[in-house]
């Protein structure tokens, strides 16, 4: 192939991998491949591509120069307005426990080593704890784990109420811990989070089939949850003809927002958030990262897991690394930078005193 179209090539790659990668793609070029590079990352778009083309709502509005252009006036072309940042000022974190992991393991099929090896944390009310890692270290079956889909092979979970009181739920089913509390946005909708060929209002009930608005005692309730799906469309601006078309119909950012509408209602205690911009737009985004900072400053415990590096240091509280299913380090978001979150990721800090 002489030309190469590469759709949202670093999502999962930490900055050394993506230097790495361009370095790559412009020895290509000279040897005269042409490249389509689709990215939301505005930065990126800039460092690599020799022309810029902004669509926006599936019509181009217009063309700019990566060289004189900058990244604000590039999202102003994208969204009609200034560069969202994730970037959380004021601190709301309590001394309430609210996710209480204690040991967590669990063993690898066909491996000798663990998934999960011994991994002990708390987040808090009012409090975003961010997981940092190259995937594929642990972070999926950490998820995973914490919502029942897998059986650890040691170490308790424990969710606290507002009273102080903990719960083990280490051995309850997913239903049981999402009827506790527990909101649940998967790094993969496609897969875990929505049923696509049924309409917006059936995919309100996932996961909520039990509890109210959308169930009444043993019955669905119809009209609860078609009248929570306007809600949900209304004050997370889901862009959609109506509620009664099927989900495959919406782009992956308004898909991404009736998710988060629909995990954040209900007053969950704590939302696990997987990936949560993955694949969106910049309008996506800043709505997605305004939702997360409201429910955390009106008490939420969010445990963020992210590829996007500004997003995890830009949201989180606090950021764990996690390398090989184990958490190696810990970094104030505050004052670490993506180049050094990168390298603990990548275990090229091991053995450095930190």
């Amino acid at each position: 192939a002489k030309i190469i179209i590469l759709d949202e090539p670093t999502a999962v790659l930490v900055p050394q991998e993506v230097d790495a990668l361009f370095d790559t793609v412009r020895e290509m070029k000279d040897g005269g491949y042409t490249f389509l590079f689709i990215s939301h990352k505005l930065d990126e778009v800039r460092a690599i591509a020799d022309t810029v083309t902004v669509i926006r709502r599936g019509t181009t509005v217009g063309t700019a120069d990566p060289k004189t252009i900058t990244s604000r006036q590039l999202a102003e072309m994208m969204v009609g307005s200034e560069l969202p940042s994730p970037e959380t000022r004021e601190s709301t974190v309590t001394d309430r426990d609210v996710l209480r992991l204690t040991g967590l393991t669990l063993g690898a099929e066909g491996s000798d080593r663990n998934a999960l090896d011994d991994v002990s944390f708390t987040v808090h009310a009012g409090e975003v704890l961010g997981i940092a890692g190259v995937e594929g270290n642990g972070q999926t079956e950490l998820v995973e784990t914490i919502m029942g889909m897998r059986k650890p092979s040691g170490g308790t979970i424990e969710l606290v109420d507002a009273d102080g009181k903990a719960r083990d739920i280490t051995k309850a089913g997913t239903l049981a811990r999402r009827e506790a509390g527990i909101g649940y946005i998967a790094e993969d909708r496609t897969r875990h989070s929505l049923l696509l060929t049924q309409p917006l209002w059936v995919n309100r009930i996932l996961g909520y089939q039990t509890r109210e608005p959308v169930s009444k005692g043993q019955l669905l309730d119809i009209a609860g949850a078609r009248a929570d799906t306007e809600r949900i469309v209304r004050d997370y601006d889901v862009r959609t003809p109506g509620i009664d078309v099927p989900a495959a119909a919406l782009s992956g950012g308004n898909q991404q927002k009736l998710i988060v509408g629909r995990e954040l209602s209900g007053n969950p205690v704590l939302l696990i958030a997987s990936h949560p911009t993955r694949g969106v737009d910049v309008g996506a985004q800043a709505l997605i990262w305004e939702n997360i900072r409201q429910a955390r400053a009106d008490g939420l415990a969010v445990l963020l897991i992210s590829a996007d590096l500004d997003e995890l240091i830009g949201l989180s509280d606090t950021i764990r690394v996690m390398l090989r299913g184990r958490l190696v380090s810990e970094a104030d978001p505050a004052t670490v930078t993506p180049q050094e979150l990168g390298s603990a990721m990548t275990g090229a800090g091991e053995g450095d005193e930190e």
